[in-house]
């Protein structure tokens, strides 16, 4: 691997595919622990020289002359981090930014990377990146995303897809997916925690487990999104009752009152005959519940 990258953020993901890349010399990198005296900074050049990975005394260092950067940070520094990078990078240089945030936030970040001559590209990681490692899955969009993807080979990243050339297209899919993934995570514990707490826990597992069936999420959203329009006036007040069973358990019931609302305004809707389909239902709710037409 000859190609020079410049790294900025050698937290738990840049550290992981710098080791399993064997970047070595290849790769500047830059985290901003290395700013502060003390032991993070001690830390984080222990770090570098377990990696093998080239120091960078500053962010101007790291992108000095590179033509290859991969932004690594925390989500809430990745837009600041962009714009700083913007003022330094090569003409030319092809800024992958894997950070996880929402698409308006990759879009402002490309803005500041394009008007400085750079280019963008919106890299989603799909899955967390121990133990996958350099096969984790990654998304590209943008307008170099094809070059970028050739890039990312060539470091030795194995599932990389290209899915568009609009810059937040990666991020969207990414952020879109959280909303079940995370979703599920919590919901899971606002259940258990209130069934420990009712000493019913075995009970609401073995029956979530018989009422399971495996089926493709297309087919599972169709059929939820069915049961919604014709009963969710009904499920809503049900779930009220859920919402005083949590509470009065103490165990809260933030996701459930969450659940209440969106049960009762696709209910109101008074659909009884929902249309054929995945499709033609979220056309009959339009975005956020409010109905795209008359009931």
């Amino acid at each position: 691997m000859e190609q020079d990258i410049g790294l900025i953020g050698f937290g738990e993901a840049g550290a992981t595919f710098a080791r399993a890349g064997d970047w070595a010399d290849a790769a500047h990198v830059f985290d901003i622990k290395t700013d502060n005296e003390g032991a993070s900074r001690d830390a984080m050049l222990a770090a570098y020289a377990d990696a093998g990975v080239r120091p960078a005394i500053s962010l101007d260092d790291a992108l000095n002359n590179v033509s290859l950067i991969i932004s690594l940070v925390t989500a809430d520094q990745a837009l600041s981090v962009a714009r700083m990078a913007a003022g330094l990078i090569a003409t030319g240089a092809i800024f992958c930014d894997m950070n996880s945030v929402a698409p308006q936030t990759k879009q402002a970040a490309a803005q500041a990377i394009e008007a400085a001559g750079g280019h963008y590209v919106d890299v989603a990681v799909m899955a967390p990146v121990d133990p996958a490692r350099l096969n984790v899955p990654l998304l590209l969009s943008g307008g170099l995303a094809g070059e970028a993807e050739s890039r990312l080979r060539a470091l030795g990243f194995g599932k990389t897809r290209v899915v568009g050339a609009d810059v937040g297209r990666a991020s969207s899919i990414k952020m879109i997916r959280s909303v079940m993934v995370k979703g599920i995570e919590a919901l899971t514990a606002e259940c258990v925690l209130a069934a420990q707490a009712a000493d019913v826990l075995d009970e609401v597992l073995a029956s979530l487990d018989a009422s399971e069936k495996a089926r493709p999420w297309e087919a599972r959203a169709d059929y939820n999104l069915d049961r919604m329009l014709v009963h969710g006036l009904r499920r809503a007040a049900e779930m009220e009752e859920v919402v005083k069973t949590l509470e009065g358990l103490g165990t809260g019931a933030a996701l459930t009152r969450g659940t209440v609302q969106r049960q009762e305004a696709i209910g109101a809707l008074g659909v009884k005959a929902p249309p054929e389909g995945l499709g033609a239902k979220i056309g009959v709710i339009g975005f956020d519940g409010v109905p795209a037409r008359a009931g």
